[in-house]
C-alpha cells in the first residue's frame, strides 16, 4: 500500500540547503527511496512509497535539516551517504554515520556511507593506532588518505608518510630500474589515486617537494622513529610478523598510524604468516588501538563489487 509524507519547513534558507543546488539532494533521495518528491512553497512532499520508505525519508530529512541548521550545505555526496545508511536498515541515521572529513583546499567534503565507515573515522580521530580490515571497495584506504590529508593540511600534524610492503613483483627493489621513488611509486599508485581524487594534483606535487608527503618502502623503515606525522601502512595483509612488529614500534611522539588490509588477499609465500592477522590476534583490546572491520555491506566502489565479493564468499561455504 502506497503512503506519503509532507515535511513543512519554516525557513527558506533551510529549505534551500536541504534541497541542494537544482534540487540535487532531493533527486538523490528520490533515486534511493523511489516514489516522487516535490518541493512547493515551504513544503517537501514524498509520495508513492510504502511505510518503510516514509520512515527512511523522515530520518534522512531530519538529518539534513540538522546539518543545515549547523551552517553546513549538504552535498549530494552526503545525501548518498545517508541513503546508504538507511538502506542498510538503520531506523535512524546514527551519529557515527554523520562524521565528515573536511580537507582544506580539497575538492569536496568526504562522508561515510555506512555506520561502520563512520566508526572507522571516529577511531582514527580518537586513537593513536587504527587498524581497518575489509574487502576491496569498502573505502578503507580512501578514508585513511582523506583523514590524513585533513590533518596535514590543517596543520594538526607535520607530515604524511605512505608505506606498503613490496611483495607482488617477486623481485627485490634493488633490481628495479630508477631511483627509490620510481621503484616504489607503482606500489603506491592506489594511494596517489585516492589523493588525486581529493585534492588538486599541483597541491600533491608541492607537498612532495616540501616533503610534507613522504613515500617509504616498508623494508626501509627499520631504525627510524616517526614523530609528529600520520603514517599509513596499506596492504598490511602482506606484511610478515617481523615487519608488522618493526612498523608498529616505529611510531614515535605525536604520531598516528593507520593500518589497512584485506585478509582475503594475502600474497605472501606459503608457510609465511601474515603480520596483519597476527597483530589482530594479539592487539585486540589493547588501550590506544582501534580495530575497525568493514564488510560487503560497506562496499562503495561499485555496486557490482558487492556481488563479486559475495560470489567468492559463497564459493567458500560448504554445500549443505
Amino acid at each position: 500500500m502506497e503512503d506519503s509524507i509532507t515535511i513543512v519547513l519554516d525557513n527558506r534558507d533551510i529549505l534551500s540547503g536541504v534541497c541542494g543546488a537544482n534540487d540535487g539532494n532531493l533527486k538523490v533521495i528520490e533515486g534511493s527511496l523511489g516514489g516522487r518528491i516535490a518541493a512547493r512553497g515551504n513544503e517537501i512532499r514524498l509520495e508513492g512509497v510504502d511505510e518503510t520508505g516514509v520512515r527512511r525519508f523522515k530520518s534522512m530529512m531530519d538529518s539534513l535539516i540538522a546539518v543545515v541548521r549547523k551552517g553546513e550545505n549538504p552535498s549530494p555526496e552526503y545525501v548518498r551517504a545517508l541513503a546508504g545508511t538507511v538502506a542498510a536498515g538503520e531506523s535512524e541515521v546514527p551519529e557515527e554515520a554523520r562524521e565528515m572529513i573536511h580537507i582544506p583546499q580539497g575538492f569536496s567534503r568526504v562522508f561515510p556511507r555506512s555506520r561502520n565507515q563512520g566508526l572507522y573515522i571516529q577511531g582514527m580521530r580518537s586513537h593513536d593506532i587504527t587498524f581497518c580490515v575489509g574487502p576491496a571497495g569498502t573505502g578503507k584506504t580512501y578514508l585513511a588518505i582523506a583523514e590524513a590529508l585533513r590533518m596535514v593540511l590543517s596543520k594538526k600534524i607535520r607530515k604524511l608518510v605512505l608505506t606498503r610492503p613490496v611483495v607482488e613483483a617477486g623481485e627485490s627493489l634493488g633490481f628495479l630500474p630508477g631511483d627509490l621513488t620510481q621503484k616504489i611509486n607503482p606500489y603506491l599508485r592506489p594511494l596517489y589515486d585516492a589523493m588525486e581524487s581529493l585534492v588538486p594534483y599541483e597541491l600533491i606535487r608541492r607537498m612532495e617537494e616540501t616533503r610534507t608527503i613522504e613515500i617509504a618502502p616498508l623494508a626501509y623503515m627499520r631504525g627510524r622513529s616517526l614523530n609528529d606525522c600520520v603514517v599509513i601502512l596499506d596492504e598490511a595483509q602482506n606484511t610478515t610478523k617481523e615487519q608488522m612488529k618493526m612498523f608498529l614500534t616505529r611510531i614515535g611522539e605525536g604520531a598516528q598510524a593507520v593500518i589497512t588490509g584485506d585478509t582475503t588477499q594475502i600474497d605472501l609465500p606459503r608457510r609465511v604468516d601474515s603480520g596483519l592477522l597476527h597483530a589482530l590476534s594479539i592487539l585486540t583490546g589493547v588501550e590506544g588501538i582501534h580495530i575497525a572491520y568493514l564488510n560487503t555491506a560497506d562496499v562503495v566502489r561499485n555496486p557490482l563489487i558487492k556481488k563479486i565479493i559475495q560470489a567468492y564468499e559463497n564459493e567458500k561455504k560448504p554445500c549443505p
